[in-house]
């Protein structure tokens, strides 16, 4: 009887644990991150599912992030949608547009009555996935900003010093022709090149790219790519590549392996590439601000974000939906530790949550002002935090100063960033 009696206690508790697993909540998330990045999406999942035992995030890799929204429409018209899907910012505008297909952060975090605060978030960052009355819609995961990567043993193989990269596009242009002469069969190659030599070209030069507020005005607007300054930057890159100086490698980051790879010597591309290039890189490297035009006046002043968001589907359960505002919120808290460049530590709380890292330097808003006659890229007059990479990020996401002075919208390189795009998930 004993016997049976334990017996009947160990099959109940087998029930129990049998129950308690299958009432552990799944929850999907579609990310486009591979390499290091990837590493780092898993570790943010297991972080999640170690610290508790209801919910359990499965972070699903969908291809490139234009494929993972191609794949997330056609699961949304099928029924079976993820809960959270990874969304660069050229879909923002899709997804704003995308009524019904989504749950906006602001709206879930309330319901969850899930800790939430949107100004811990960089202005910069948070003001791109918001809406005009100030509601967060997505919540910022991964931000970046254009730099200039360069291989130090190829410039020493050509007799460059490897710790003066090039600043301007004439200084540019003299390290080419002796990397060129050294032997090295790519030179140059660039990695998002609308993001890179239009946009952060129009905004680092202080150029406008389009009128209505570069489209948020209205749906009449005029692309002003075609200034003489433009052209005269895209006719030097045609040069460039007659001169095998610069190597087109693709519309999206293709680029970048090239360059950890050693074949080119010279990248510009996002920031988020330096995850890849430390591990696979075999020489020595440097990170730099993008090169500029010496002759446009007021260059360089501030260039654009990129990156993504987590956006969280619709027509999911309360159950789901209380889950997936745990997981938010648990994102949006975990301290991680994230370089942005050599001796530009910086300590986040998520990498679109930036605080000053101890050896970062930070200048307090009483001691804010402009110098006169100090380069705009070295003031601090909208910045708190300073670095090679965040800096950059004055004065905002969606704007740029024109050259008038008059504040100029932003507006994505290849998309067309103000376009009505929520009939694709209809």
């Amino acid at each position: 009887m004993r016997f049976q009696a334990l017996s009947a206690t160990a099959f109940a508790i087998g029930l129990l644990g049998a129950s308690s697993a299958q009432a552990q909540t799944e929850i999907q998330w579609w990310h486009s991150m591979t390499g290091a990045l990837g590493d780092r999406v898993n570790d943010i999942a297991n972080g999640f599912n170690a610290s508790q035992k209801d919910y359990k995030v499965v972070p699903i890799f969908k291809g490139t992030y234009p494929e993972s929204m191609t794949a997330a429409i056609a699961a949304f018209r099928a029924g079976n949608a993820p809960h959270i899907l990874q969304v660069f910012e050229v879909g923002t505008a899709t997804m704003m547009a995308a009524k019904g297909a989504i749950k906006p952060v602001y709206i879930m975090m309330k319901e969850a009555k899930e800790p939430f605060d949107p100004k811990n978030y960089l202005a910069a960052v948070a003001g791109y996935y918001t809406d005009s009355k100030g509601n967060m819609l997505s919540l910022p995961f991964n931000s970046s900003t254009p730099l200039f990567y360069v291989n130090k043993d190829a410039f020493k193989k050509a007799g460059l010093d490897p710790e003066k990269a090039p600043k301007t596009w004439a200084e540019f242009a003299v390290a080419a022709a002796k990397l060129k002469a050294s032997g090295q069969e790519c030179v140059y190659t660039t990695g998002w090149p609308s993001w890179v030599h239009i946009e952060n070209f129009s905004a680092w030069h202080n150029l406008p790219i389009a009128t209505k507020s570069n489209g948020f005005d209205g749906f009449d607007t005029e692309f002003k790519i075609n200034s003489p300054h433009h052209v005269a930057h895209i006719t030097m890159l045609a040069d460039y590549v007659k001169k095998g100086w610069f190597t087109y490698s693709g519309r999206t980051n293709q680029g970048e392996a090239r360059f950890f790879s050693g074949e080119c010597a010279m990248l510009t591309s996002s920031s988020a590439a330096q995850g890849n290039i430390r591990q696979a890189a075999k020489f020595e490297w440097s990170i730099n601000f993008i090169p500029y035009h010496d002759d446009v006046a007021g260059a360089p002043q501030n260039s654009i974000i990129g990156g993504a968001s987590l956006w969280v589907m619709g027509g999911k359960k309360p159950a789901e939906y209380k889950g997936v505002a745990k997981f938010l919120a648990f994102v949006s808290t975990t301290p991680v530790q994230i370089r942005l460049a050599p001796g530009d530590r910086i300590r986040a709380d998520h990498p679109g949550r930036v605080r000053p890292h101890p050896a970062s330097r930070v200048t307090t808003k009483e001691s804010r002002r402009r110098h006169a006659g100090t380069p705009a890229h070295q003031q601090a007059a909208d910045r708190e935090l300073q670095g090679p990479a965040l800096r950059q990020l004055r004065p905002g996401p969606r704007s740029h100063r024109g050259r008038d002075g008059s504040r100029v919208r932003r507006q994505e390189g290849c998309e067309d960033r103000a376009r009505p795009g929520g009939q694709a998930w209809q």
